[in-house]
This record gives C-alpha cells, structure tokens and sequence, in this order.
C-alpha cells in the first residue's frame, strides 16, 4: 500500500532542494533540561515558525522563568520576522512550553497533532481533573492530522504523525527540512523511550521506519540531546541518511522484534523525567498555566504515587 502522504513530503523535499525554497533554522539549546527550540523562517518573506519553546521552571520553587523564550524574541525581532506559527510536537514531559507567552509577544497559531485528545483523557483522569482540562485539543488554535499541509511565507509544509514516544507525536517536514521530535536522537544516541502512558515501543519503530523513507538528504533537526558517551559537545541536527546507516538503535537491518526488545529493556532503567507531572498537565493546556485562584496565586496538581 503506498503512503500517500509520505510520499507528498517526500516530493515536497525534492522540489525546495531544486527550487532552493530552503528555510533558514535558528536552534537555541535549553541545556538544563537538554531540550533543543527552533525559529525556521522563510528568508524571502520572513514569515517564520517556532518549534518546541522553553519556560523554565523550578520545582523546588515553584517559579517559572521565560529567558529561553525571550532569547526567540530577540532573535526573532532583530531578524525582523514575522511569527505565523508556534509548533509543538508533542506534549513534552521534560520542560513547560512557552507557546502561550511567545504567542502574546509575537503572534502566530498554535498548533499539534489531533491526537493530543488521547493524551489529554489519559493525564486528565490521572490528575482527576474538571472542566479546567479541556480534552478535546480546544486549548490550540489548530490540530494537525497526518498528511496536512501549511505554509511558512512561501514555504511548503506538511505533517506526518509518528506516534510512539507519545500517541500525539508528530514530525513537522518544513521545504527540506524534518524536525521529528521525540522520535529519533543523533545517530550515536539512539531513540526516543516509548514507556509513557500511551507510548508503544513497536508504533515507535514503525514510525521512525517511516520517517527513514524520507529522501537521505533531508536534513533532520532533533528535540533533545544528551551527548553520547565519547561525545563532548550537543549537536542536535543530522540527516535521513545518518540516520538510516549509523543510527545505533534503528539503523537499517534491525528488526522490529530486536528494536522492541532493546528498547523496553532499556526504558525499564530509566527513571520519570524530573518536570514530567508539571510539564504534562501545562503542555497538554497549550502551555497554559491553570488559572490564578481566589488568592491570585496559581497552583499545579501532584498526584501522589501515580506513576
């Protein structure tokens, strides 16, 4: 059966490489939760999208801090470009998105996968959460399904759901460019883990198998890096190719039984990412943080021994 939509990316790649539609990427690295945002414009209009922002947070403090979001600012303002999109995705669980805060400062819709709702039931019964939960994906101003296409100024773009990690993953395909989320990692580092609530260890293979059908030229901007061992510095961008021949969980000739079996034993070692309870009922709203109560003051839900 031939992936239509992958298809329509891949033709997408092809024609900004012959056209030289290539969009222009900013990356800024949030080394405290080794989580990686992007501005990707279109140099010739300047209209521009940003990719998994970063609100920082304290947990022993309670306090947030929107530095890495104004470092976009900056940039995006002495670019001098124009914000028509703030991309997610997925709903992280290792920092709180800055979205909302970034969308007052500049504009631009928010947007995710559709499959949001699923991870909106499944945290919205853990943090036995009302009315204050939306769980019909109502929070952004857009919900993606796979095979859907935008523009960026004058650049193409689609996107592809690459469920796995989470259910509501998916890859944002912008002119030649991938920026695949919690999918994939450089090459020496592996895979995303596929143990959340709602992830599966074999829909992350297929997905990444998906995403390696892409022309080995395309360039592939990652989520996170956490420096392989042997490795001295974060680098966060790769290509198809890299991927396909060196990747050392996913390359090609492994299987998904092999695929399956190493990753669930090594995500059984991992511990629950240090922001996963306030980041996945923040990142789930949009990045909207819950409503002041009656004394001004905002307040999160810990769920006791619920993971």
């Amino acid at each position: 059966m031939i992936d239509q939509n992958l298809q329509a990316a891949a033709l997408q790649i092809g024609s900004a490489r012959s056209t030289g539609a290539i969009p222009s990427v900013a990356s800024f690295f949030d080394e405290p939760t080794n989580s990686v945002s992007y501005v990707v414009a279109d140099p010739q209009t300047g209209r521009a999208a940003i990719i998994d922002s970063v609100l920082h947070y304290d947990p022993a403090a309670g306090r947030t801090d929107t530095a890495p979001a104004e470092a976009i600012i900056a940039h995006v303002r002495a670019q001098n470009l124009t914000v028509e999109w703030l991309l997610e995705t997925h709903v992280h669980a290792d920092h709180l998105s800055a979205a909302p805060f970034l969308q007052r400062e500049l504009g631009g819709q928010l947007a995710i996968g559709r499959a949001i709702t699923r991870v909106q039931d499944v945290f919205g019964k853990m943090f036995n959460s009302g009315t204050e939960f939306a769980r019909d994906g109502s929070d952004f101003d857009r919900l993606f399904d796979d095979g859907d296409r935008f523009s960026i100024g004058d650049l193409d773009a689609s996107v592809l759901h690459v469920p796995g990690h989470t259910p509501a993953d998916v890859a944002f395909i912008i002119g030649d460019a991938a920026f695949v989320g919690d999918t994939l990692f450089m090459p020496d580092y592996g895979t995303a883990r596929a143990d959340f609530p709602g992830g599966d260890v074999r829909e992350l293979y297929r997905s990444i198998r998906r995403l390696l059908r892409l022309p080995g030229e395309t360039r592939v901007f990652l989520c996170h890096d956490y420096k392989a061992p042997g490795r001295d510095t974060f680098v966060w961008e790769t290509t198809i190719e890299a991927q396909r021949t060196g990747n050392v969980h996913v390359r090609d000739g492994v299987d998904e039984d092999a695929f399956a079996a190493m990753r669930t034993a090594r995500d059984a070692t991992l511990g629950t990412p240090r922001l996963m309870l306030p980041a996945i009922q923040v990142n789930m709203r949009a990045g909207r943080l819950p409503e002041p109560e009656a004394n001004g003051k905002r307040y999160l839900r810990i769920p006791l021994d619920a993971l």
